[in-house]
């Protein structure tokens, strides 16, 4: 799920419907009522459904960009990353909503201009080098954040979806990851990757 969410910050691939991986009678309501396989605006994201806490389940069109402007707004209103419980399933929509703040506010704790002593810069902590390697201002945060969740997605199939050898490799770089074949015995690297992994399944 976590890297699907991050594909569909980017725009990547098709639009994304989210379903119960463990719930036939779930997954064929939500397929059914909303549509899937049918024609969507190229712009849409994801569509994920409501509670149906009113009768049938309604889908939400989503862009990439109303994901991003509800997880910094969310930030802006808690007044800081905070923690989120994800009380609903993440194939709804407030439960979809806390992967993406999860992901966000791990790197920076949404601070646009956040630059770490070995000069990361930005929300997604980019390196000048990895920055200038994927053609953007990294002090630009919409460009930031884009080129940051392409590479983590980069990062991802390189690893065959493994998430902690890809926020290891984030961290540290794939070369370290390659080298101690797995998470590297960095402090920093090893707490990083735990961090995110508890914000994630909190």
């Amino acid at each position: 799920m976590l890297a699907a969410v991050e594909d569909v910050l980017v725009g990547a691939g098709y639009a994304m419907l989210p379903v119960p991986a463990d719930d036939e009678s779930q997954t064929r309501l939500l397929t059914t009522s909303l549509r899937a396989g049918e024609d969507i605006d190229d712009d849409v994201a994801v569509v994920v459904s409501t509670s149906g806490t009113t009768g049938t389940p309604k889908g939400a069109m989503l862009t990439a960009a109303a994901l991003r402007a509800s997880a910094d707004a969310t930030h802006r209103r808690l007044g800081g990353s905070g923690r989120w419980l994800l009380a609903l399933p993440a194939y709804h929509i407030a439960g979809l909503q806390v992967l993406v703040r999860s992901v966000i506010a791990a790197e920076s704790a949404f601070q646009p201009n956040a630059r770490s002593p070995k000069g990361a810069i930005g929300p997604m902590q980019l390196m000048p080098e990895t920055a200038k390697d994927l053609g953007v201002d990294p002090h630009d945060p919409a460009q930031n954040v884009d080129a940051g969740t392409r590479y983590l997605r980069d990062l991802l199939q390189r690893y065959d979806y493994g998430l902690w050898h890809a926020l290891a490799a984030y961290n540290a770089g794939p070369g370290a990851v390659d080298k101690y074949r797995g998470v590297p015995p960095y402090r920093e690297t090893r707490n990083y990757v735990n961090r995110i992994d508890r914000a994630y399944k909190q």
